[in-house]
Order: C-alpha cells, then sequence, then structure tokens
C-alpha cells in the first residue's frame, strides 16, 4: 500500500491533505513535532485513525525513522526556517537516501524567477538531488487572513504593508486538493503548477469584502514595510517576519497579482473566490 509521508501536518495545508487523504486508500503519516498531541487532535473526530511519527527539520535524529517505507512525501517549509542549506537540505537528502519515489512540495508563486526565497532554494535542491518532484506553486493564502492576520482584523484593520498591489489570493483548500491529486495520480511528476484563485485584488478591496460580510468596517492601513517589520517583530520571529515582508514587498511591487488557470484545470471547478472564504469563515473574526 502506498505509505505517504505528510509534514506541515498541523497546518493549514497539510491538515487539509490528510483530511482529503484519508478517503483512499493508503497509508498517511502525519509527520509532527509532538506526536502524542497531534495524534489527540487528528484522532478525536472519530474518523480514521492518522498514524503520527515524530518528525522535526532540526532534529536529524528524528529522519530515518519518519521516513522508511516512505514512498511519496508532501513537503511543507516550515516559516521559520530560512537557511534551506543548514535546516532542510539534510532531510531531504534522508529522504532520497530512504528511497522516497515522489516529492509534492509546496512552493511559492514565482519562486522560478525569485531566487532569494527559501522556495526557490529547496527547488533547486531537489532537482539537484534528482527526486522526482511536483511543484506546487501557489499564490498567498486566504488563510493567512484568518491565522496570522486574524486579530487584527477583528480590530477592525488589515495590518499588511502591500500598497496598492494586487494579490490573486488562493484558498488552502484548493491548494490541498490538488496535492491530493499530484500524491495519488500518475503523470504529475517533474510538473510545476501555478495556483491561484480566478481574481486578483488589493488589500483595500479585501477590506471592502471584509467589512460587507462581518458587518463592520475594516480598514486597510498599508504601513511602510519598516513600519511592519518593526512592529511583527515584536510577536513573531524576525526570520519569519521578514520572509512576510519580502512576500509583501512582491506584492507592493505588482508582482502576485497574475491570474493562472491550473486550478481549475486539475480540479475541474473554478477556485474558491475570497467572498466565499470570509463568508466560510466569519465565525474566526466576529
Amino acid at each position: 500500500m502506498l505509505k505517504i509521508l505528510v509534514t506541515g501536518a498541523t497546518g493549514n495545508v497539510g491538515r487539509e491533505v490528510i483530511n482529503l487523504l484519508s478517503n483512499h486508500n493508503c497509508d498517511i503519516y502525519a509527520a509532527v513535532r509532538n506526536p502524542e498531541t497531534a495524534r489527540a487532535t487528528f484522532n478525536s473526530s472519530g474518523g480514521r485513525h492518522i498514524n503520527c511519527i515524530e518528525f522535526d527539520f532540526t532534529k536529524p535524529s528524528t529522519f530515518a525513522s519518519a521516513f522508511e517505507g516512505v514512498n511519496k512525501l508532501f513537503l511543507v517549509r516550515p516559516p521559520a526556517l530560512a537557511n534551506v542549506r543548514k535546516q532542510v537540505a539534510p532531510a531531504l537528502e534522508t529522504a532520497l537516501a530512504a528511497g522516497v519515489e515522489h516529492i509534492v512540495f509546496l512552493s511559492l508563486l514565482g519562486a522560478e524567477r525569485n531566487r532569494i526565497v527559501p522556495h526557490a532554494k529547496i527547488e533547486q535542491y531537489i532537482n539537484k538531488l534528482n527526486i522526482p518532484a511536483t511543484f506546487l506553486r501557489a499564490g498567498f493564502f486566504m488563510q493567512n487572513l484568518s491565522t496570522v492576520h486574524r486579530d487584527e482584523i477583528r480590530r477592525g484593520e488589515l495590518f499588511i504593508p502591500a500598497g496598492n498591489g494586487k494579490t490573486s489570493f488562493i484558498d488552502v483548500r484548493d491548494i490541498a486538493a490538488v496535492a491530493a491529486r499530484a500524491l495519488l495520480e500518475d503523470g504529475h511528476s517533474g510538473k510545476a503548477y501555478a495556483l491561484t484563485g480566478n481574481e486578483a485584488l488589493t488589500y483595500y478591496e479585501v477590506a471592502e469584502i471584509f467589512t460587507s460580510v462581518l458587518d463592520k468596517p475594516i480598514r486597510y492601513t498599508n504601513p511602510s514595510i519598516f513600519k511592519f517589520i518593526r512592529m511583527r517583530a515584536q510577536e513573531l520571529p524576525i526570520d519569519f517576519v521578514l520572509v512576510m515582508a519580502g512576500i509583501y514587498t512582491t506584492t507592493r511591487l505588482g508582482l502576485a497579482g497574475s491570474i493562472t488557470g491550473d486550478v481549475k484545470l486539475l480540479l475541474n471547478r473554478p477556485p474558491i473566490t475570497v467572498q466565499k472564504f470570509v463568508e466560510d469563515y466569519r465565525h474566526l473574526w466576529v
């Protein structure tokens, strides 16, 4: 039976991937830092049992057992890890040695043109190791608005340094649906998919959608990059903040608004809209 290891299993995308894979005949292993805690979370709903195994990119001692017998790997870079050579490459090397046959990597939209971001370096290293792979180059997650930016939206603002740039947001439910297909089906190896929604919006327009759905004013404050870094660094790891600032700078420069048809082509339906996303998760902001 196909054995699939899912990293980032407790995150937005990883959890959705596991939910979708659980409907298919395969062995699913959630790679997590704390198996006991994750096991209670995954197996509390009464659905299919999910295997949880200890895995930590910063602890090479967890690699061998996690990759044993694995056929396919869903790879998510932990946001706090920016040094690919020291913090991600050793795990990839172990995966190769363990015989992993295919990696589906959650990358970043435009990574092939932006060699500075960690995602691009991971793509390069996977190719260097000659492990068959599928790169899911995703646009900005709608779910960042319900996690990283949730509290500020509750306060009535969007504190994001994106200027007037447009973003082709994508729902992680769509990313996970594509990932599940790439993991379960043949024909995706060697492919790179650019995953976006079917609309490009400014954060002013996003604020209007929130205002309408939540029935309270949400204001896009559009801070400078420097103010964003200074304020965010007070509550989040600086490496994570700098990656966020880099992504928003891309948006600010007008490079995050491209729209592709890959999601519709792969899923045979239109992508989820921002309007639908805010409606579905309204309870998180009220």
